[in-house]
């Protein structure tokens, strides 16, 4: 899909497709279309990028709360973020791994009230376990900006794959 076919779509349509590129927050995609439009890739992404940042930090922590805790049974996830933690390597992980790293997400869920949100079709199982352990320790506000570069990366991926669906798309099965 070409900009010229996303600029031609209704609002419904819109946010139809574009709804989840920022998990279960279609109001970010509502909010932005006004501004259509849209000149490319580039232009949505700075829009949903100034939309997140110009939110208060609870705003911010509620985009993270809308992630799901990595590992969790498919029936819980959208579509989206089953095929991210997929190529992440995460659904082929024994029952010792995805103990532990349920653990570690449990502990991070604990200590700051939102999920672990960390770009997981960039990332191996290994990676993913690694910066959870290094992460866990930060400090909150920290943390949530860290989160939220997450998301932005997430969104920009999907936002990718939506636009450019033939692109690659990599698989990471390290272990953790």
């Amino acid at each position: 899909m070409d900009i010229n076919a996303v600029n031609a779509l209704t609002y419904e349509e819109f946010l139809e497709i574009f709804g989840n590129v920022v998990e279960k927050c279609p109001i970010i995609l509502a909010a932005i279309w006004s501004n259509h439009p849209f000149r490319g890739i580039a232009d949505i992404e700075a829009q949903i990028s100034d939309f997140i940042d110009s939110l208060p930090e609870s705003g911010k922590e509620g985009i993270l709360r809308c992630h799901p805790d990595l590992s969790l049974p498919a029936v819980s996830l959208t579509r989206d973020s089953v095929d991210e933690q997929r190529a992440a390597g995460l659904v082929c992980m024994d029952s010792g791994e995805r103990t532990l790293l349920l653990e570690l997400c449990a502990r991070y869920r604990q200590r700051f009230g939102f999920p672990f949100v960390i770009c997981a079709r960039a990332n191996s199982v290994e990676s993913i376990g690694r910066a959870l352990r290094e992460r866990v320790n930060r400090e909150r506000a920290q943390e949530r900006e860290r989160g939220i570069e997450e998301v932005k990366k997430i969104c920009s991926l999907r936002l990718r794959q939506i636009l450019q669906p033939h692109a690659e798309r990599s698989t990471n099965t390290t272990k953790l």
